[in-house]
């Protein structure tokens, strides 16, 4: 069974303004780093809350399946969308777009990375598809 997102991985051109990013202005925690057997960093583990992680490969780390282009966006669960917005403007980091609600009920903002990796942050309704759901699944 399918608990829910385990990870995100992406390549970031300069990876120290993505760490800088994820850490300092999300507030992201650095779980831990892997690296090459001749010890040279391969990926860098952040960690989400709630079971999630995104990994950071630094720009050199190419992979077979770099020419698809099927990424989207990543989409972060807050538990409340404006103190969370007033968290990461003190962070000196904003939203590119005011929260608003969305077809799906739940109210979203979207950020951007350095590496224009859209992300959006979502507050999920309890009356949302999302929602409902997941309370079929808790109760």
């Amino acid at each position: 069974m399918i608990l829910g997102i385990g990870h995100s991985a992406f390549g970031a051109r300069d990876l120290e303004a993505s760490l800088s990013f994820y850490i300092d202005q999300l507030g992201l925690e650095k779980a831990f780093e892997l690296h090459r057997g001749d010890g040279s960093l391969w990926l860098v583990y952040l960690y989400c809350g709630d079971g999630s992680f995104i990994e950071l490969f630094p720009e050199d780390e190419v992979t077979e399946r770099s020419d698809l282009a099927s990424y989207k966006h990543l989409c972060l669960r807050v538990d409340d969308m404006s103190l969370t917005l007033d968290d990461l403007a003190q962070r000196g980091l904003n939203p590119l777009n005011p929260p608003s609600v969305g077809k799906d009920g739940n109210t979203q903002a979207w950020l951007e990375d350095p590496d224009g990796n859209l992300i959006e942050l979502m507050q999920i309704d309890a009356d949302s598809d999302q929602g409902r759901i997941v309370a079929q699944h808790t109760s």
